[in-house]
């Protein structure tokens, strides 16, 4: 295989990678009703006058369906729990003197289809994405000063990674979707 065809394939698979990727970290943020300590990478405190991450300065531990906070200095604990209420993530802190735990509340059956339609918005982003990148490589062998015979294998190849990249992009979604809508 020509180099260059070698190459813009590569790159084309390097693209649609990413975009699973992107995908999978884009489904970590929608919650299927578990606690989970990634519910929190929104929260920032003031840790000595500068917004800090929750994570940088205290433990998060989840436990089915709460999350449990323990700083690493306790007079933080009020500057978590105003953390969390300004991260307006919809969850009430309980401050007990030691730590600060959150109670997940189970989701409703409507707030399940919403973030399943959620989760399907995001993965037609993917696909958009992953054709985006098909169309790219093709737009790049075409303008290359090769074969038509080897352009046209080229492209088909290109098209079964394409093929390959949208069958993993429907099962991370029927993945996520389960576990969505599994009480």
């Amino acid at each position: 295989m020509n180099e260059e065809i070698g190459f813009i394939i590569e790159a084309a698979n390097e693209s649609m990678r990413f975009s699973i990727e992107h995908l999978e970290k884009e489904l970590v943020n929608i919650r299927a009703g578990k606690a989970n300590p990634v519910m929190l990478k929104a929260v920032m405190i003031e840790y000595y006058g500068v917004p800090t991450p929750l994570s940088q300065v205290s433990n998060i531990t989840p436990d089915g369906r709460t999350i449990t906070v323990q700083p690493w200095e306790k007079p933080l604990l009020a500057e978590i729990e105003k953390g969390i209420l300004n991260a307006n993530l919809g969850f009430n802190p309980m401050n007990n003197g030691e730590s600060v735990i959150i109670n997940v509340p189970p989701l409703t059956q409507e707030r399940r289809i919403e973030l399943v339609k959620l989760a399907k918005a995001e993965t037609e982003n993917t696909k958009v994405s992953i054709r985006n990148a098909r169309k790219d490589a093709n737009n790049e062998i075409k303008k290359s000063d090769i074969s038509k015979d080897i352009q046209k294998n080229a492209e088909i190849d290109i098209q079964e990674l394409t093929d390959n990249y949208i069958k993993k992009v429907d099962d991370i979604f029927l993945s996520k979707e389960k576990d969505i809508l599994t009480l």
